[in-house]
């Protein structure tokens, strides 16, 4: 804008200076017809008896008037607001009052030559130094743009660095707590305080995966292969049972046997981590959730309910960094991700939810996305 401002402040100095050039052009052109028509009532002698035949132009009107701006004779359609010599310009249309020696020229006192006064050569020069200008801005404002954003894009590359190099860092301890917990307790009896570790680890994990997936999605390509959907439903439900636990909320699952499905696992994992996840997050203590698998006239359905808190707008939670409530925690970029992986893949979604009662995610797999065997 400041590069615009600078660039077209010049352009109107240059469109008025050139309209008033184009006037004063004008007037000349004005004062040589009305020296045509002096001479031609010059060259006309009253002794002839014969009719005076008054000039008449293409371009320009004239006529004759009295010492009131009566007209005697004119050939001027325009109202003229006048009353002296002069020149004049009024909505676009230009007039000279010349001062007539008295009672000379059929008694006449003013002759008026006028016309329209024309700026179409101007704004065509206009129209030409606004393309030019336009070029001349989105050029410049390329370079600057280019050179202002070569240091945040230094530091948005030392960021991926660094956040790729935190993720590989991270994943290392969250496998040595999880595998070190599961080897304590197959030689000892079960510790509270262990498993509420493990639980927070696996919370942690379904974030460090969101993450990693957000990071890999645009450079990897996910390959589809047949996946036990309802083994695999099962095997999630059972990753989460010590979190849901730490809340003392119950899973309750309702799973078909024999649902297969051709699909990534990695994008597979997504949909149904951040589902539970969310489902136990937004649930209230001690309460229940339950997830559902089945085949209905030949159409797949899964579905996570849980009696949580709700949803206030359906749809905005599908927007990345959205969070209805902060104080859960999280990023908002798990249901992001699953919109965008559903999009893809041609999954319909379905969510039922109601304020302090709970939300239902209902997702229909069309076919040949799933496959019963």
């Amino acid at each position: 804008m400041i590069v615009a401002t600078l660039l077209l402040v010049p352009i109107y100095v240059y469109v008025t200076y050139m309209k008033y050039v184009q006037e004063i052009q004008y007037e000349f052109k004005l004062k040589g017809q009305s020296r045509m028509i002096i001479s031609a009532m010059e060259d006309f002698d009253q002794a002839d008896n014969k009719a005076f035949d008054y000039p008449r132009f293409q371009s320009f009107d004239s006529g004759l008037y009295d010492e009131y701006f009566t007209p005697i004779f004119t050939l001027i359609k325009e109202p003229l607001n006048t009353q002296k010599a002069g020149y004049y310009v009024q909505d676009g249309y230009a007039y000279l009052v010349v001062p007539l020696p008295e009672r000379r020229y059929f008694d006449a006192a003013y002759l008026i030559v006028g016309g329209k006064i024309s700026y179409v050569s101007v704004y065509q020069d206009v129209v030409i130094l606004l393309l030019v200008v336009s070029i001349l801005i989105f050029i410049v404002s390329l370079f600057f743009l280019d050179r202002f954003a070569l240091r945040f894009q230094r530091v948005n590359q030392r960021l991926d660095r660094f956040i790729k190099d935190s993720m590989h860092e991270i994943n290392t301890p969250l496998s040595i707590i999880n595998v070190n917990i599961d080897l304590y307790n197959r030689s000892n009896t079960t510790n509270k305080y262990l498993q509420r570790i493990k639980a927070a680890a696996k919370t942690l994990a379904n974030i460090y995966n969101d993450m990693d997936y957000l990071i890999k999605n645009e450079r990897v390509v996910f390959d589809y292969e047949l996946i036990s959907l309802s083994h695999y439903l099962r095997e999630r439900i059972d990753y989460f049972q010590e979190v849901a636990a730490l809340r003392n909320i119950t899973i309750e699952s309702h799973i078909s046997d024999g649902i297969t499905l051709f699909f990534n696992p990695t994008q597979l994992q997504r949909i149904i981590d951040n589902n539970i996840s969310n489902a136990i997050k937004y649930s209230y203590e001690e309460g229940k959730i339950e997830i559902s698998l089945e085949v209905k006239n030949d159409q797949c359905y899964m579905v996570f309910k849980d009696n949580g808190v709700g949803i206030k707008d359906s749809q905005q939670i599908f927007d990345r960094y959205y969070r209805e409530n902060k104080e859960k925690g999280g990023f908002g970029i798990g249901l992001n991700i699953v919109k965008s992986i559903i999009d893809n893949a041609n999954i319909d979604l379905h969510i039922d939810s109601q304020e302090e009662e709970g939300s239902t995610f209902a997702y229909h797999f069309n076919p040949p996305v799933y496959n019963k065997s």
